[in-house]
């Protein structure tokens, strides 16, 4: 079920409930450090802090995202709710808008909240997908794999996740460690023709297509799930964002593989982003 907005008003109306979301989800179930008592904190007026009966004072946003900015936490919560609802993201620019606050601030919370949609790779068995593009501007003459876009290589297990990254280039030592880090023994790799993919899976079954022949699907044999993500990342960047320095293309694609690997969840993306930025 979709979380509203109405929902989130009425959750975090002001700081002082984000702020006691930051201290229930980080203290309230913990004993106070300096007299080991529990339930014995309460909120210091005016101050990002609670206190407990004995005078030891925690900070709920201390380590978080929040920790060294003076910004509201409701823009901040409402930020990441932004980030959680949209399926092609959310430009600096329209953060300013809708929060009113400066450019620069705006820049930086982005930044930060991508942060939460980081994740490491965890190796599984089955059916993967794996395929590289190349992303920027416009490329005069040469294309594909001989362009002077940036490259990125993605694996995606069907039915699974999908894991991208932005590497120096598509040769086998960028590549294979990608590959082996998200693909067990005994897996299914299903790539093009592309050479560096020959003899290089002797512990799975590696199947492949030609598409410098114009061959794209035999049976269940093809890249087609991968190349219509990559499509959709592409139409979204270009769309929200513009342009993307190569400096923070992987954090623009850790976003876009955050929430596609969440499109089935039960659990709602903003809480599962709030609850990590509690940590």
């Amino acid at each position: 079920m979709k979380y509203t907005i109405k929902q989130f008003q009425k959750a975090f109306p002001n700081d002082d409930a984000c702020l006691a979301y930051m201290f229930t989800r980080k203290w309230a179930s913990k004993p106070c450090p300096s007299c080991k008592r529990t339930d014995t904190f309460s909120r210091i007026v005016d101050r990002r802090q609670y206190a407990c009966i004995c005078g030891y004072q925690v900070a709920p946003t201390a380590g978080s995202i929040f920790e060294k900015s003076s910004t509201s936490l409701v823009y901040w919560f409402y930020a990441i709710y932004l980030f959680s609802q949209s399926k092609n993201g959310v430009s600096a620019k329209e953060l300013q808008r809708q929060t009113g606050v400066t450019y620069k601030t705006a820049w930086r919370m982005a930044h930060e909240i991508r942060k939460l949609m980081e994740e490491s790779s965890k190796k599984s068995g089955g059916t993967f997908e794996v395929d590289e593009t190349y992303f920027g501007g416009r490329s005069k003459g040469t294309t594909g794999r001989g362009t002077k876009k940036r490259p990125i290589f993605g694996i995606m297990k069907r039915g699974g996740k999908i894991v991208t990254k932005h590497v120096p280039n598509v040769a086998r030592v960028n590549i294979m460690p990608v590959i082996y880090a998200n693909a067990a023994k005994d897996s299914t790799i299903m790539s093009d023709e592309y050479h560096i993919y020959k003899h290089a899976f002797p512990d799975m079954k590696h199947k492949t297509v030609n598409h410098g022949g114009k061959q794209y699907v035999i049976g269940n044999i093809h890249t087609n799930n991968l190349e219509g993500y990559w499509s959709l990342f592409k139409r979204s960047v270009k769309g929200t964002y513009v342009h993307v320095s190569p400096k923070y293309l992987q954090a623009y694609l850790n976003e876009f593989s955050y929430r596609y690997n969440r499109r089935t969840s039960s659990s709602q993306i903003f809480h599962q982003m709030l609850r990590k930025a509690a940590c």
